[in-house]
């Protein structure tokens, strides 16, 4: 009776386990990041591999009253667009069990484009890793998911 009981417990136990288990395209719509000061929005795109736009900026206006731009582009002529709405990552692919590889990530804060892959403990956490050259040599951000 103990034994069956313990094996109920486990399984009990184990639910939200399954429960949470991430499939292919889980790794789309709208996600906080680390610091909670901009959303980004990741998409499927035609090719059925995965981009991320900027679709919400905590300080979205400059202290004129403008929109935040590109100032750290290192292309002059990009400079003044809006990061507002611009795509961040491109080329994620679904490699397996909740891991996504092969991607760039453009950070407005620096003017520089990593390579990226993305982790997925569960539905509602995404872990990127933004690093040059091997993924060792990299910072891994938290991301939630923004309801």
């Amino acid at each position: 009776m103990k034994h069956l009981l313990s094996i109920a417990l486990i399984l009990v136990l184990c639910l939200p386990l399954v429960a949470q288990k991430v499939s292919k395209d889980d790794i789309t719509g709208k996600w906080y990041t680390e610091k909670k000061d901009s959303i980004i929005q990741i998409f499927k795109t035609e090719a059925g591999s995965y981009n991320g736009k900027l679709v919400w900026i905590k300080e979205a206006i400059d202290k004129d009253g403008k929109p935040i731009v590109d100032k750290n582009n290192p292309d002059k002529k990009l400079r003044n667009r809006p990061l507002m709405n611009m795509v961040i990552i491109t080329g994620l692919e679904y490699k397996k069990k909740a891991s996504y590889e092969g991607g760039k990530i453009y950070n407005p804060d620096d003017g520089k484009t990593y390579n990226c892959k993305v982790e997925m403990p569960n539905v509602n956490t995404l872990k990127l890793r933004g690093f040059v050259g091997v993924s060792v040599l990299g910072k891994t951000n938290t991301w939630t998911r923004a309801k």
